[in-house]
C-alpha cells in the first residue's frame, strides 16, 4: 500500500451531466468543492438522472467562479447560469430525501434543459450543503451533510479493481462490451497501486491531508451499464456485477466516503490506510 496515490479527481457540477476532471480540489464536508450542487427535476419536483435520461451523459457543465455553471450539449448554444438569488427556495425530491432547493433564475435555463432532454425538466441549487441534507443516519454522525450525490459525499473507486472487473467480463457472455473505462462508474476519486478489491476492506483513509470515513460499498445501477460517450446501453458491468460482486443484495463497486476535515487533495497525493 506504500505505493498507492490519488490517480485522478473528478467532479459532477449538474448532477447526471459528465463527470470533469480536476488536478486539485478542496474538500468540504459535504463534498469536493462544486460538485453535484445543481440538478434537474421532473415537473413533479423529483430528481433526473440518466436512470431515466442517459442521453443527459452529453451534456457538459464547466463551473465558473463563484459556483455557476456553463452549460453545453449536443445541439444546444452554450448557456451561462449564475447562482440563483436567494429569493425562495422549492422543495424537491431526491430518492428518499426532501430537500429545500433555489431554481435556477429565468426561464431560459429550464428551457434550454427541457428542449436538450425532449421533456419538462427544471434545473435547481443547493444553497446551503451544510443544512439541507442530512447523510443517511445509519451510516453518518450527527450533523454530517451531504450534496445532491446519490447519499454520501465522495465515491471512491480503484483501478486494480477496475483492471478485475474488467477481466471478468472478459470470461463472461457480454466480453464484447469490455473493456469498460473508469466513467462508467462516475467516481469522485480514483486510486492506483492498491490491490484488486483492497477498499472493500478499509474503514478509514486519507488522501493527501484529508482524511475519510468508509461508509459503505456503494450499490451500483443502471446508469454503470450507460456508455458516457454515447448515451448508449449495454448489459456490463451490472451482469458480471452480479455473479461476482453481489454484497446484501446490492451489485458493489467503490466505496462511499465522508470527510473527516477539509482541506484539498491533488492528483498524484499519497493515499493511506488509517484503519
Amino acid at each position: 500500500m506504500g505505493n498507492a496515490r490519488l490517480q485522478s479527481i473528478h467532479v459532477h457540477p449538474v448532477k447526471a451531466f459528465r463527470s470533469l476532471a480536476l488536478q486539485e480540489a478542496v474538500v468540504e464536508p459535504w463534498g469536493l468543492t462544486g460538485d453535484r450542487r445543481w440538478m434537474l427535476i421532473d415537473d413533479g419536483g423529483k430528481v433526473v438522472t440518466q436512470r431515466q435520461q442517459p442521453r443527459l451523459a452529453l451534456a457538459a457543465a464547466e463551473l465558473l467562479p463563484g459556483g455557476g455553471v456553463r452549460l453545453s450539449a449536443p445541439g444546444r448554444d452554450p448557456l451561462t447560469v449564475p447562482v440563483p438569488r436567494a429569493v425562495g427556495t422549492v422543495v424537491v425530491q431526491i430518492f428518499r430525501d426532501k430537500v429545500e432547493a433555489l431554481p435556477a433564475d429565468g426561464e431560459a435555463v429550464h428551457a434550454w434543459c427541457s428542449a436538450f432532454l425532449g421533456a419538462d425538466v427544471r434545473l435547481v441549487y443547493l444553497d446551503d450543503p451544510a443544512t439541507r441534507r442530512p447523510v443517511d443516519p445509519r451510516y453518518a454522525l450527527a450533523g454530517e451533510t451531504v450534496s445532491f450525490a446519490d447519499g454520501f459525499p465522495l465515491l471512491l473507486a480503484g483501478t486494480a479493481s477496475l483492471d478485475a472487473l474488467n477481466s471478468l467480463i472478459a470470461e463472461g457472455e457480454h466480453a464484447d462490451e469490455g473493456p469498460l473505462p473508469m466513467n462508467r462508474f462516475r467516481p469522485n476519486v480514483v486510486v492506483s497501486g492498491t490491490d484488486a478489491w483492497a477498499e472493500d476492506g478499509w474503514s478509514r483513509v486519507s488522501v493527501g491531508e484529508v482524511d475519510f470515513r468508509v461508509a459503505k460499498p456503494c450499490g451500483r445501477c443502471v446508469v454503470t451499464t450507460t456508455d458516457q460517450g454515447t448515451a448508449e446501453r449495454g448489459r456490463e458491468p451490472l451482469h458480471s456485477l452480479g455473479r461476482h460482486r453481489r454484497v446484501d443484495g446490492k451489485l458493489v463497486f467503490g466505496q462511499n466516503l465522508i470527510p473527516v476535515g477539509r482541506g484539498t487533495i491533488r492528483v498524484g497525493d499519497p493515499v493511506r490506510i488509517v484503519e
